[in-house]
This record gives structure tokens, C-alpha cells and sequence, in this order.
């Protein structure tokens, strides 16, 4: 196999490690999206439920509010992950078609550089959620040491 050859599928491969990151990466997103999803159904029922006590109704509707917010911040992460994945097969598919066509070098510099974007902006999106998770237990935990009115 000639040099140039094999230079062009190790450059085609190391994308192809990062499509692979992003697969386990989004298995745990859709995870933790689809734990949100149920959270809010869960916490909808207890809200509309007319034998619960009136006094908790505004706690659940801030938890209902925070919860649909990460719901919203892990769906977008989840699609910024696909869109990092894509870049990096449009990363291989370029590195692989340089040898049949005539593409700019830098071609598959700026689709992996995409890619890499994406991952960061996932990221963002995701330490946004768990900030949040945060306020939501923290409305739970005050509601419940609060000492009950007399």
C-alpha cells in the first residue's frame, strides 16, 4: 500500500474514533432526556391530581418549569451531538475523497473543527442542565425542612 494511502486512512480514522464517542454520548443524553420526560410526566399527574394538598401546587410548578428546561437543554445537547457526529463522517468521507477528487486540503481540517465545536457547545448545553438539576432539588429540600406552618 502506498504511503500517501495509508496517511489517508489514518487521517480517515481518527474522525471515526470521535463518531464513536459521540455514539456513547448520546446513549447517556437520550438517557437522561428520557429520565427528564418521565420526571415531568410524574410531577404533571401529581399537579392536576385534586387529592393532593393546594399548598404544594406552586412548589410542583416551579419543579414542572425547571424540569422542562433540562428536559429542553439535554434535547438540544443530544442534537448538537448528532450534528458533531455528522461533521465528523463528513471528516472521513473528506479525507477519503481527497484521493478521488480534487478538494481543498483544508477541507477536512474545517468539517473536524466543526465537529469539535459542536462537542463544546454539547457540553455547555449539558452543564447548563446539571446546574439546574440543582435548583430543582433545592426546591424539594426547602420544602421539605421548611417547618410546617402551624
Amino acid at each position: 500500500m502506498p504511503v500517501e494511502s495509508a496517511q489517508r486512512i489514518a487521517s480517515a480514522v481518527t474522525p471515526a474514533v470521535m463518531v464513536s464517542a459521540c455514539g456513547l454520548i448520546a446513549l447517556g443524553l437520550d438517557n437522561q432526556a428520557a429520565r427528564m420526560a418521565n420526571r415531568l410526566r410524574e410531577l404533571t399527574r401529581e399537579f392536576r391530581d385534586p387529592s393532593r394538598p393546594t399548598e404544594r401546587q406552586p412548589m410542583l410548578a416551579e419543579q414542572i418549569r425547571v424540569l422542562g428546561r433540562r428536559h429542553q437543554l439535554y434535547a438540544t445537547a443530544l442534537l448538537l451531538n448528532y450534528a458533531a457526529l455528522l461533521a465528523f463522517v463528513v471528516t472521513s468521507l473528506l479525507y477519503l475523497a481527497q484521493g478521488v477528487v480534487a478538494l481543498p486540503s483544508a477541507a477536512p481540517i474545517v468539517a473536524f473543527t466543526i465537529g469539535v465545536v459542536l462537542l463544546g457547545a454539547m457540553a455547555l448545553f449539558v452543564l447548563s442542565s446539571l446546574r439546574l438539576a440543582r435548583s430543582a432539588l433545592l426546591l424539594e429540600q426547602n420544602r421539605t425542612l421548611r417547618p410546617r406552618e402551624a
